[in-house]
């Protein structure tokens, strides 16, 4: 069994001893800690906040005990049920809520489940917010309301329909374009809650032939759940037979989107986020950013559109930041997570969808075609297994001093940019290792950089 805290949540398997793995304690604990902190920080009145959940096994014993805490701790809880992760954050927004917490494990798979917490904003909790709700739980900091000042559940299912409307309502999806196109849509869900989302925008989008597969919200996952190409053989398949133009592939809570071509092969998770903003940049220049790990076309293709790319830590409340800085008009994650702030500061493969395939039908190319149109780079990605008696902070110091003569990024672990290539490295938060991204016009260029450079950071160890 397994429990994570972290900064973002807390994150665990479900069944054994508390403190093991997620237990009904566990959860208690942690929703007592998130709404004291919310309750000593808040700038709302309203004494709400937002519960929404994926589809996953757990999902509903998990939102039952979160909902009798919050009250319990005198808040009123405004439950969206079934609901993606961006759909979660638009209903903070739009219940003028004091937070939110979204019931979901992302891409872990069946056996896990998870707590994201959200500031009033919809966005989620920074560093020193996350460390403090950490702290609240471990001291057991929190008090319970008396039996006159217990809070309410008000059930609201209506967000997700408010969700679609928001992103057709957007300049810059155009629904008559993608009618017209006739796109046939394989869409792939692995049984969570995109499987009701994402056909449901593809409807609303004008789109008629909608091929569905793993889309019954379950939450028996039809494959592991995480959104990459190992994983997702069914609908590569499917593709290759030419039974439709594009297909879309979301994890569980619909965060991050990937795409498979019209031949079965991956768009790649990377050239999710630069398709988009390869659309949103011809029609409203400005700034991009995406984290360090993130794939250089993103660069390439800003700078192309005569605008400026910028780089920033690992994690989306570290890119929603620099993009807040930087007035980004586009932005994300190289796994698939766009970021758009024209709606809201958070991953949404809804959005995603909605402007790729706005693209994709004014282009007038398959999406084959559309991918040849972008700098041509692969990531390989490797790790350095730590021994308790290795100082990390130290062979990331050695690492930087040995490549002193080379471009340097040190906001996030260390990352060297040649040329025409690059390697990060950064020490994982879950796990005593040191996680090693490359990237190179080609897989094998760019998993002999990373190769090389471990055994580099072997000598200096």
């Amino acid at each position: 069994m397994s429990l994570i805290k972290s900064i973002s949540g807390i994150r665990g398997t479900i069944g054994g001893r508390a403190g093991d793995g997620l237990s009904p304690l566990d959860i208690v604990k942690f929703t007592s800690a998130y709404a004291t902190f919310i309750r000593r920080n808040t700038t709302k009145q309203n004494n709400v906040i937002v519960v929404g959940r994926d589809a996953r096994l757990s999902g509903r014993m998990v939102l039952n005990v979160v909902v009798g805490t919050l009250t319990g701790m005198g808040f009123d809880v405004v439950n969206i049920g079934l609901a993606t992760t961006p759909t979660t954050e638009l209903a903070v927004v739009g219940e003028d809520a004091c937070g939110g917490i979204i019931i979901t494990a992302s891409h872990n798979p069946k056996q896990w489940n998870a707590l994201k917490l959200l500031n009033e904003q919809g966005e989620f909790l920074d560093d020193a917010q996350g460390k403090e709700v950490l702290r609240i739980a471990e001291a057991e900091d929190f008090d319970y309301a008396d039996v006159d000042h217990l809070g309410r559940e008000q059930k609201n299912y209506t967000y997700l329909r408010r969700h679609i409307e928001q992103v057709l309502a957007l300049p810059l999806v155009d629904v008559e374009a993608i009618r017209k196109a006739g796109f046939t849509v394989a869409v792939d869900a692995v049984n969570s809650v995109g499987g009701v989302a994402i056909p449901k925008l593809l409807e609303a989008l004008g789109v008629k032939q909608i091929e569905k597969l793993y889309c019954d919200p379950t939450g028996n996952f039809g494959h592991t759940p995480e959104p990459i190409p190992e994983n997702l053989t069914g609908i590569s398949e499917f593709m290759s037979q030419g039974r439709a133009d594009v297909g879309f592939v979301v994890d569980p809570d619909v965060d991050r989107l990937a795409i498979v071509m019209e031949n079965g092969e991956f768009f790649v998770e990377e050239y999710t986020l630069v398709a988009v903003a390869d659309y949103v940049l011809a029609n409203t220049p400005g700034p991009t950013v995406s984290n360090l790990s993130s794939s250089r076309a993103l660069r390439d293709v800003t700078e192309r559109h005569g605008c400026t790319y910028t780089a920033a830590a690992v994690g989306e409340v570290n890119v929603t930041t620099e993009m807040r800085r930087t007035g980004a008009v586009i932005g994300g994650e190289g796994n698939g997570g766009v970021i758009y702030p024209a709606l809201h500061y958070g991953r949404d493969a809804l959005v995603g969808v909605a402007l790729f395939l706005t693209l994709l039908a004014k282009s007038g190319k398959t999406v084959s075609q559309l991918k040849a149109t972008y700098p041509p780079y692969s990531i390989a990605k490797t790790k350095l297994e730590l021994r308790p008696e290795m100082d990390v902070d130290a062979i990331l110091k050695a690492v930087e001093k040995h490549y002193a003569g080379e471009r340097l990024t040190t906001i996030d672990g260390v990352k060297i940019d040649f040329d025409d290539s690059w390697v990060h490295l950064r020490k994982s938060n879950t796990e005593p290792i040191i996680r090693i991204y490359s990237e190179a016009h080609t897989m094998e260029k760019a998993t002999e950089l990373g190769e090389n450079v471990k055994k580099i950071v072997l000598s200096l160890c």
